[in-house]
């Protein structure tokens, strides 16, 4: 006679293999989705800096072009601020007369490519101009700011870089469009490196766990009676 406690458990059919949950499944397409994103921007990065090295007089009216566009926009959105129920009275001069030159300024780098090129590499140069003259001043003036040396250093690099700018705008800004291009280069290099090793240590992973994905959980078979 046969006891309860020998009879054997429910018996799972032959050639069934545990299915994956869907938060695995959710993971592995993820996955797969990264490495591939970062393989289209490398080499879109990569194509890019190409054609700012191969062609730099083209990419440069592209990127005045660009430019202008970036100027119309925000000019725009700056007078429609000016006029909102929002906007405090005393700031809605000041956003009405940042509009206004924009869009001219806009409507300049449509005139020409040496227009665009100038008012970018002026642009450039003023930003970084005002940026590295506040940083210097900042760091100055705060004793107890971490690594205080490398902002002052980093501000006046960054205020001299803006003075040739302003100075020399054409050859600054052919010389920029040339370290851009490289720079694409060498950042599109890394992001297709990074695609390869992410879909090798992919493939590694699913090669790790496919022989525990088919291993039955019950056996098959059925304990001998005595």
């Amino acid at each position: 006679m046969t006891s309860p406690s020998d009879s054997p458990g429910p018996v799972a059919p032959r050639g069934t293999e545990p299915q994956e949950s869907p938060l695995a499944e959710g993971m592995a397409a993820l996955a797969n989705k990264g490495w591939q994103i970062l393989l289209t921007m490398g080499l879109a990065s990569i194509a890019l800096g190409v054609i700012a090295l191969v062609w730099p007089g083209a990419t440069l009216r592209v990127v005045g072009l660009l430019f202008g566009i970036y100027l119309l926009v925000t000019g725009v959105f700056a007078l429609a601020g000016a006029f909102g129920t929002h906007v405090p009275r005393h700031l809605r001069v000041l956003h009405f007369i940042t509009g206004a030159a924009s869009i001219l300024l806009g409507l300049i780098c449509f005139r020409g490519t040496l227009e665009s090129i100038l008012l970018l590499a002026l642009w450039i140069g003023f930003s970084w101009l005002l940026r590295g003259t506040t940083e210097t001043a900042a760091a100055a003036s705060a004793h107890e700011m971490p690594a205080r040396g490398w902002h002052v250093a980093f501000g006046i690099i960054g205020a001299l870089a803006g003075v040739v700018m302003i100075i020399m705008p054409f050859a600054s800004i052919a010389t920029l469009t040339l370290v851009v291009g490289v720079m694409a280069i060498v950042l599109g290099l890394t992001e297709v490196i990074r695609a390869i090793r992410t879909r090798v240590e992919i493939g590694h992973l699913a090669a790790g766990t496919a022989p525990t994905q088919r291993r039955p959980l019950f056996h098959a078979r059925p304990h001998p009676q005595h």
